[in-house]
């Protein structure tokens, strides 16, 4: 599959408003038209509202379209000035998946069909700021980026599950990468969709001051 790299503008000419840039494709993507119409006239909110965790995904392998509007949607997520301080390593193989479960905690549904592990690249944040603040925004970018894709994989009917008790050491030594892991998605077709849960009242999570 060919990831998305170089920007194909999906224009939208209505009474010389602003071009859409997004989602990204280049030239041999596998997404139809129809796919980029569906996405972008997704209503956020009810992403939002009904997204759930899932642990149990069928064994079916999500289209390379998908994948590709997946990883686009993290290319679109804001990132300190702009400089993308994230790396994404997306997981084919059946031997690191099964690392990967030993290092977040023997969780089994790690080994997912499409496996996401979002790390942390500090270097690539050009800022005049100290080595923490620089790593902060890093963290910052990489989680931003999941909760991108994240959302992303709902619209198009898939599921998810954020991993966030992970081994960093064995995570690294898996993907053979000095970068740390901020953290791994792990989507794929649920088994059953599931009803969202109720959350707190907004008067108990809004702090007026």
């Amino acid at each position: 599959m060919s990831y998305p790299k170089d920007i194909l503008s999906r224009m939208y000419s209505r009474d010389n408003q602003p071009e859409l840039l997004y989602p990204k494709r280049e030239e041999g993507s596998t997404i139809e038209e129809t796919q980029y119409e569906e996405v972008v006239q997704t209503n956020l909110f009810n992403v939002m509202l009904n997204r759930r965790s899932q642990r149990k995904f069928e064994n079916k392998t999500i289209e390379d379209s998908k994948i590709e509007m997946i990883l686009a949607a993290a290319d679109t997520a804001p990132t300190a000035g702009g400089f993308q301080g994230f790396e994404i390593f997306h997981i084919k193989s059946s031997e690191i998946k099964a690392k990967l479960v030993e290092a977040a905690n023997k969780q089994p549904y790690v080994n997912a069909p499409l496996v996401l592990v979002f790390c942390m690249n500090p270097e690539r944040v050009k800022m005049n700021f100290p080595p923490n603040i620089l790593k902060k925004f890093s963290l910052q970018d990489a989680t931003l980026a999941a909760s991108y894709s994240q959302l992303a994989a709902h619209a198009l009917g898939l599921s998810s599950i954020w991993i966030g008790m992970i081994n960093e050491d064995k995570v690294m030594e898996a993907l053979g990468t000095n970068h740390v892991p901020a953290t791994i998605l792990c989507l794929g077709y649920p088994q059953k969709m599931l009803q969202p849960k109720p959350k707190r009242s907004l008067k108990e999570l809004i702090h007026i001051v």
